[in-house]
């Protein structure tokens, strides 16, 4: 059995909810399913969102449900290392500014497989100033290698996709200044020496993404695997579990073992949503017992309800 790192990397923009819950203990069982480590991983770049009574709130109920850490750690603590990289890649000649708002690429209309505006490529053909990046006061894109990059989910599917022609360059600093996304996490990742990535398959677009920018700054791939998602009802349509019912809610009505029973269940890891810590679900997980269909979780009556 070979060592492995994995690591869960929650935003800390608000409180924990059974998606975020079910993402870590999906993690936190495949790291230690194969006496790996595991870390915490606090994302809190985003100064408009992200609050310090967010990030001990989600320390907390992780811990309430029962997960525990290898180590802990604060992406913000990590900016110099973030710069470094960006140094990196301005030496290669990839970065360049940005003026396009978000209301400007809404406004060419053309979606990514993500969901989000694909970036046209407006201000490719721009160059750093004399100042360099750090001068720069509009957003930082980093210019990708055009062409497939190959990568396959652990699970088997193709994760294979051309970034420049799916989602176009990604900003990779923001124009608040703060690291953005995509280049905060592919170094975090190799500074923490992670192996396996688990997260929500609504994460999976993102890969080919992350592939192309550890390639060019010569950083390890690990292994990704994206799993299913919690649904519940929005607007008379079922769409990713987010934030309506959080932790402080979850709470006053369930225990850790309670909630982590019902979660399990929704999984597919037990057959009925018995209170359960866990441990005790190290010794039988396999992914090959977990659902791969995405699981609606309705609340109701002040309950969550397996759909």
């Amino acid at each position: 059995m070979s060592f492995s790192v994995g690591r869960f990397a929650p935003t800390t923009s608000g409180p924990a909810h059974p998606g975020t819950l079910l993402a870590a203990l999906l993690c936190w069982l495949d790291a230690r399913s194969r006496g790996g480590r595991v870390v915490l991983r606090l994302e809190d770049l985003d100064p408009s969102r992200c609050r310090p009574e967010y990030a001990q709130a989600m320390v907390e109920a992780l811990a309430w449900l029962g997960l525990d850490w290898d180590g802990l750690e604060t992406q913000s603590d990590a900016t110099d290392r973030h710069a470094q990289q960006l140094d990196a890649l301005a030496e290669r000649g990839r970065l360049y500014p940005c003026a396009c708002s978000r209301q400007t690429l809404r406004a060419v209309g053309t979606r990514a497989r993500d969901g989000s505006f694909r970036y046209p490529g407006t201000c490719r053909s721009r160059s750093l100033p004399v100042g360099g990046w750090r001068s720069v006061t509009e957003a930082l894109r980093v210019r990708l290698p055009a062409g497939r990059v190959e990568i396959e989910d652990a699970g088997g599917d193709d994760l294979g996709a051309d970034p420049v022609a799916d989602t176009g360059d990604p900003v990779v600093r923001r124009r608040d200044g703060a690291m953005a996304y995509h280049l905060a996490s592919v170094v975090d990742d190799a500074a923490a020496g992670v192996t396996d990535v688990v997260r929500g398959r609504d994460l999976a677009p993102s890969t080919a993404v992350q592939v192309s920018l550890q390639r060019l700054l010569d950083l390890p791939t690990p292994r990704y695997r994206h799993h299913l998602l919690l649904l519940e009802a929005r607007d008379q349509k079922l769409a990713k579990f987010h934030g309506s019912v959080g932790w402080p809610v979850l709470r006053e009505i369930y225990s850790g073992p309670e909630l982590c029973g019902l979660l399990a269940h929704a999984a597919g890891l037990t057959e009925e949503p018995a209170p359960v810590r866990p441990e005790s679900l190290l010794a039988d997980f396999d992914w090959a017992n977990v659902r791969t269909q995405d699981r609606p979780l309705l609340w109701r009556s002040q309950r969550l309800v397996l759909g």
